[in-house]
């Protein structure tokens, strides 16, 4: 798709899941870094496209607490993917989807999930190598398996599937920091063998490691808003392909109810509910597509 035309929002929720999925992978080859902004319901998916992002991923933290549930595999995997759907028919841009390690024990389970990830819009996962109960690392053989299998499925199912293959070998790999980052590299390259379409180094963020893990890879990379990450200027200059926002627009979000609350009940006044805030309108509008005829422009 030319970046430089303007597309409708009619032509734009005409497109396919298959030229959507296209249209995604494309983003981690441009000239630009892909910013990726992590939603967590229908509202915050939608306030991520009118403000003009090409593409919206979920947040498997946001979406889940928001639901009343913990981040990992507590939640149901028919209620997560009811949850999933009812972003992708809102949206005209790419979904991809934060499928945490897969909601299964076997490689079977996996693609089951994202079978059903496809049949709810998705067009592309996240998915991640470790066990959030135990805080281990899945055996790097299993997670090869899950890759080649996803990417499988893609072919089957003639969507081209764009697979973020995330290790947390930084955070929950064996040894000191080099030895975490060079088992880090080992699993990356080893997804990229396997078929994925980018690898996220969970817990990178300093400049000079982010250098050498993308010249190790030579590939896309994906790295995660934290407080002491580079800005995207400086990311781009290292090569990242993607930055990914995870859940800081949870915790930002978050944030801001808990300055308004504390506002209110210290001071009785109302800055932090008004100050920035959208009408009743624009929130209505947020639970319409932006080909619906019915819906008023922010």
């Amino acid at each position: 798709m030319d970046r430089n035309v303007a597309i409708s929002p009619l032509e734009l929720a005409m497109r396919s899941q298959k030229d959507k999925a296209r249209d995604f992978r494309e983003l981690h080859h441009g000239k630009r870094i892909l910013i990726l902004p992590n939603a967590w319901d229908v509202p915050s998916a939608r306030v991520f496209e009118n403000e003009g992002f090409p593409a919206v991923a979920t947040s498997s933290a946001g979406l889940m607490v928001s639901l009343g549930y913990p981040d990992g595999e507590v939640m149901g995997r028919n209620e997560f993917v009811s949850a999933v759907e009812r972003i992708a028919r809102i949206l005209a841009v790419p979904l991809s989807v934060d499928i945490v390690a897969g909601f299964g024990k076997t490689t079977k389970e996996v693609v089951a999930t994202v079978r059903a990830i496809v049949k709810a819009g998705g067009i592309g996962i996240n998915i991640e190598d470790f066990a959030h109960a135990t805080k281990t690392l899945f055996p790097v053989e299993r997670q090869i398996e899950n890759v080649k299998a996803i990417r499988r499925l893609g072919d089957t199912v003639g969507v081209p599937l764009v697979i973020n293959a995330r290790t947390d070998a930084l955070r929950f790999g064996i040894g000191d920091e080099e030895a975490k980052f060079e088992e880090a590299v080992r699993r990356a390259i080893a997804y990229r063998d396997a078929g994925a379409d980018c690898v996220y180094p969970m817990g990178l963020t300093e400049a000079a490691s982010i250098r050498r893990f993308v010249k190790e890879l030579e590939f896309p990379i994906n790295v995660m808003v934290r407080k002491d990450l580079p800005p995207v200027g400086e990311l781009e200059r290292l090569g990242v392909a993607r930055v990914s926002f995870g859940p800081s627009a949870s915790y930002a979000a978050m944030g801001l109810l808990k300055r308004a609350a504390h506002e209110v009940l210290e001071r009785g006044t109302y800055q932090n509910l008004v100050d920035g805030a959208i009408s009743f309108d624009d929130l209505n509008s947020l639970a319409l597509p932006k080909s619906d005829p019915r819906r008023q422009e922010p």
